[in-house]
């Protein structure tokens, strides 16, 4: 079903439009226009534009939750003035206690960047003081990937002016200090730069070992954590001092904050001589909650609402919000998928509903299988909330109960009796009763359509659609007639077939002038050449024929998948050698996941290409809006 709309439009003092918000609106789901929209021809109107005063009280309120564990629920109230003072005032008193922070952090972050650059040479045992005594000698700290370092151990070796000195390494690099005479220092890095040496400069400051250095950076690290964890304790300590107060203010701001959104879809009013400016909101609400609303703001002198019904005269589309019972819930799914009713369009939600899930069991007829299905699913939808798992739910549903007509068990065609036929039995039968459910259903959508175009005044659709009373008068006799063949009746006489499909054809072919002309159009034929109109009119015509018979012979692959069951599960019990008495019991499990995964999937898809392809483009536009509730958005 599709929730019944009221368009509200509420006014009143420009200053009282957060008391209203707060005290009214937030209680209801509203979905909010652009009253700009729709007044943009009045002069004395203007977009209500305003700073938020509010914003950075708000930010700062946010930090200051940050200290507390738990943030807890308080009854305190406060305006948002008193809210703004109390967020100000703590913040400055946490004002030292954050600079202290800062910069110790920032000293933390300067020690971690040394030591991160020193422990790589921790393994030098010597005092690097003393390296930078050096007149003669230079030397460079650098890392060098280890397949490199192979080679170059051999050149080093060779040389007679450098010395390589490993500190440390890991499985891809080798970290160390070369060291070259001055009067070939040149030479020297340009054979280790061949060999990808990857210079590092070792902090200057650096004094002793490069060992000793590191655990004393280590015991100034661990005295700065604890630094930082004492001026945490304290910060935390002074936040929970005034707990409550600032829970209440944050609660104050951040409704503030939300609800001053509203202003970007409101309008207001130039003052007149009296000097008040009154703001202007529209907005749809369900039929129910408009009562509601109207009932409390019935003594609120500073509010007025008026309602409108959804009509054609409206500048803005009513949205639609679904309303279904729990177990369709899912299903909306497919719905949002293809596209929102509009609002005076049917709710396909229960006929894709029964229809979906109806044709999976008949295509996955399976008791072991499909209640598999329907418990993964159960559980899934209970745990998770995924829409799609409580969909295959009602479809496990269903293949139980195909399980238990066909007599498959697990693929065990004998365990059980089938109580109405097994498909692998009766082929045809099963190949055309899934064609004569296809028509059915197909009839059955083209009534929902003729119920579509009532619904939007469209009576051209509703009388000459090829989905509409001609196309149900022509297809609906040729179902019948097919029905009859089959059932071994005669056929109507020759010309009664003629008139009764050749005249609904007719008018199908001429839906355009036809439609024009009950509808009391200008002109009953399109623009242009009448010879082209009947030549497109003659070739759509072959393509309505068409696709009505495409359209009906899809629907064999609803028996079909019911035979690809039954046969990829008797593959799987012929590989597990059950008819030799002794079955592996391995291969049929495994073979009842395989297929019930990959059938379950392929089936699943099929039965969605045949409600979006076959049903839902007969008598489903899908163009509706969606329902944006305001206070779900900012939550």
């Amino acid at each position: 079903m599709i929730e019944k709309m009221k368009l509200l439009h509420i006014t009143g003092p420009r200053n009282d439009i957060d008391r209203v918000v707060r005290l009214y609106l937030d209680k209801y789901d509203i979905h909010f226009e652009n009253a700009m929209t729709s007044l943009n021809n009045l002069k004395n109107v203007r977009p209500f534009v305003e700073t938020n005063l509010y914003k950075e009280a708000a930010q700062m309120g946010e930090e200051l939750k940050q200290y507390l564990e738990v943030s807890r629920k308080t009854d305190l109230e406060v305006t948002p003035e008193q809210a703004q003072g109390i967020i100000l005032d703590v913040h400055g008193q946490m004002g030292d206690v954050v600079k202290q922070q800062g910069e110790v952090q920032e000293e933390l972050r300067q020690l971690k960047e040394w030591m991160a650059e020193t422990a790589p040479f921790i393994g030098l045992d010597f005092e690097l003081c003393k390296l930078r005594d050096f007149h003669f000698i230079d030397y460079q700290f650098g890392r060098i990937k280890v397949e490199n370092y192979h080679k170059l151990e051999q050149y080093v070796f060779h040389n007679p002016y450098t010395l390589f000195y490993e500190c440390n390494n890991d499985t891809e690099y080798v970290w160390g200090v070369y060291f070259a005479p001055h009067t070939h220092l040149v030479e020297i890095e340009a054979v280790y730069a061949s060999f990808h040496f990857e210079e590092i400069q070792v902090p200057d400051d650096l004094e002793g070992t490069p060992r000793q250095a590191f655990e004393q950076a280590k015991e100034l690290l661990g005295s700065l954590e604890q630094k930082l964890e004492r001026l945490q304790m304290q910060a935390v300590e002074l936040v929970k001092a005034r707990e409550a107060e600032i829970l209440a203010a944050c609660e104050c701001l951040n409704s503030y904050c939300s609800n001053f959104e509203i202003r970007k879809f409101a309008a207001c009013t130039n003052a007149r001589e009296e000097g008040v400016e009154h703001y202007i909101l529209y907005g749809w609400m369900a039929k129910k909650d408009a009562k509601k609303l109207q009932r409390e703001i019935a003594m609120d002198e500073n509010v007025n609402c008026v309602e409108e019904e959804p009509g054609e005269g409206l500048s803005s589309k009513p949205p639609t919000k679904l309303k279904n019972p729990r177990i369709l819930k899912p299903f909306e799914m497919f719905v949002e998928m293809y596209g929102l009713p509009a609002y005076h369009e049917m709710d396909p939600t229960l006929f894709i509903a029964l229809t979906y899930t109806f044709m999976f069991g008949v295509m996955f007829g399976d008791v072991g299988q499909g209640a598999c299905l329907a418990l993964g699913g159960f559980l899934l939808y209970k745990m998770k909330k995924m829409r799609l798992a409580g969909i295959v739910a009602v479809a496990g549903v269903w293949s139980v109960i195909f399980g238990f007509l066909y007599g498959s068990l697990f693929g065990f065609e004998e365990a059980i009796p089938a109580l109405w036929m097994k498909p692998m039995d009766n082929i045809m039968t099963t190949l055309m009763l899934a064609i004569g459910f296809g028509a059915a259903l197909i009839l059955v959508a083209m009534v929902l359509n003729m119920v579509n175009a009532v619904r939007a005044k469209e009576y051209g659709r509703l009388l000459f659609n090829q989905s509409g009373l001609a196309g149900l008068a022509c297809y609906g006799f040729v179902v019948f007639c097919a029905l009859l063949f089959a059932t071994g009746h005669g056929l109507p006489a020759t010309i009664v077939i003629g008139i009764a499909v050749g005249v609904p054809l007719v008018a199908i072919l001429m839906k355009e002038p036809l439609s024009h002309l009950i509808e009391r159009k200008g002109h009953i034929f399109p623009e242009g050449s009448k010879v082209m109109f009947f030549v497109e009119a003659l070739v759509e015509g072959f393509d309505v024929v068409l696709s009505y018979a495409t359209n009906t012979i899809s629907f064999v692959r609803v028996g079909a998948f019911a035979l690809s069951h039954a046969g990829m599960m008797g593959v799987v019990m012929t590989l597990a050698g059950l008819e030799k008495g002794n079955p592996n019991w391995i291969v049929i499990i495994l073979g009842n996941i395989l297929v019930a995964c990959l059938e379950g999937l392929v089936v699943g898809i099929q039965v969605l290409r045949l409600e979006y392809y076959e049903m839902f483009s007969r008598f489903y536009t899908g163009n509706g809006k969606p329902f944006v509730s305001f206070k779900k958005r900012n939550q």
